[in-house]
């Protein structure tokens, strides 16, 4: 090929005769790093003098997606919708009911516990709440170091080195490394999570919420922050939120959550741009435009969101939908591909939006 060198033409053959792919990021793919097909997570609901099981709360019903090397997908939907149920039930926090998870291949829910152990590793989590989840005890150079000592990879003054590296890393200085998590802002607690998610090298990062609780101009640090580590690291991540904002500017792939069910999936510009679920299109009118001479059509949802011991039939949004017809009550709709990589679980996504490009601004309906 011309203007490619000899270093060039060996990656080809290898990509070539492998398989091997290009992500958005320019990461070599083999194989998705995780794959995750039905999973559900139902919590029981007990009463009675026996405390027997009387319903379930099906907080994850059936949810399904996959991520390469280096990929952010963001994970979005109003709160209760499952989100934070279903990144804890990847890696195991908390032990889905059923279904799959598959992390480079391995049969995640099938490992014992130590070989959970050794594969965390290669998984970490990133907590919503930066006052709760740091325990107030411990010093910073304890709580960031811990993954080390647990995983045998460092001791003594290279632990010490380690720690005061990975501080640095996040923007904190090395003599933070005796200092408690009272003696923080929220925005550096965040940090040291970061930091101690960061630790142990990881493939894969679930971001639960991470800038929720912080103000909004530390919310840009840290979004910057895990924006520049991928680069760095080639961490995949697993964005969870509920602004849509916040997702759009860091996220390869949107799916959009709904009472424990993906509703809508595909790359974060055609899910802003191009919606083809109603319950996608009245988050996004939600979003407020930053320029007070601008107005835009609001999608008003009346009612409250069903509960999850009880969830509606057929489609699960139908309770709300400005659209709803009586098919809607009684079938549920399959997740299909509406156009190429852009599913949704809608019955009328065609009849509502099209097929290709939007042309002419807002979608018919």
């Amino acid at each position: 090929m011309p203007g490619c060198g000899r270093n060039d033409r060996n990656w080809i053959y290898v990509i070539l005769q492998f398989g091997i792919s290009l992500n958005k990021r320019g990461v070599a793919v083999a194989e998705k790093l995780l794959e995750v097909k039905d999973m559900v997570k139902h919590f029981p609901v007990r009463g009675g003098v026996f405390s027997r099981v009387r319903n379930y709360v099906r907080a994850v019903d059936g949810v399904s997606f996959d991520l390469e090397p280096g990929e952010t997908l963001g994970l979005v939907g109003e709160s209760g919708c499952g989100k934070s149920t279903t990144g804890r039930a990847v890696l195991r926090l908390i032990e889905p009911t059923s279904g799959e998870v598959s992390f480079q291949g391995t049969d995640v829910c099938a490992l014992n516990r130590e070989s959970m152990r050794r594969l965390r590793r290669e998984m970490q989590i990133i907590f919503q709440d930066p006052y709760a989840s740091l325990n107030p005890r411990m010093t910073v150079g304890s709580i960031v170091g811990e993954p080390l000592t647990i995983h045998g990879i460092a001791k003594g003054k290279e632990k010490e080195e380690k720690v005061a590296s990975l501080l640095h890393r996040v923007g904190l200085r090395p003599e933070h490394i005796r200092r408690y998590p009272h003696e923080f802002s929220g925005g550096q607690r965040q940090r040291i999570g970061i930091a101690r998610a960061l630790a142990l090298n990881p493939k894969l990062i679930i971001a639960d919420e991470p800038v929720s609780a912080l103000d909004v101009s530390i919310q840009a640090q840290v979004i910057n922050l895990l924006e520049d580590l991928q680069k760095e690291y080639g961490i995949a991540f697993v964005l969870i939120a509920h602004d849509l904002a916040v997702v759009q500017h860091v996220s390869d792939r949107i799916a959009v959550m709904y009472l424990g069910k993906i509703v809508e999936m595909a790359s974060a510009d055609k899910v802003v741009m191009e919606p083809k679920h109603p319950y996608t299109e009245a988050l996004l009118s939600a979003v407020p435009i930053p320029d007070p001479t601008l107005k835009k059509k609001r999608m008003i949802l009346t009612g409250d969101v069903p509960s999850p011991v009880n969830p509606p039939s057929g489609c699960r949004f139908h309770t709300r939908c400005p659209y709803k017809e009586d098919r809607c009550v009684m079938e549920e709709p399959p997740m299909r591909e509406i156009n190429t990589g852009h599913f949704a679980a809608c019955h009328f996504s065609e009849k509502l939006y099209g097929v290709g490009p939007k042309t002419n601004g807002a979608p018919a309906g």
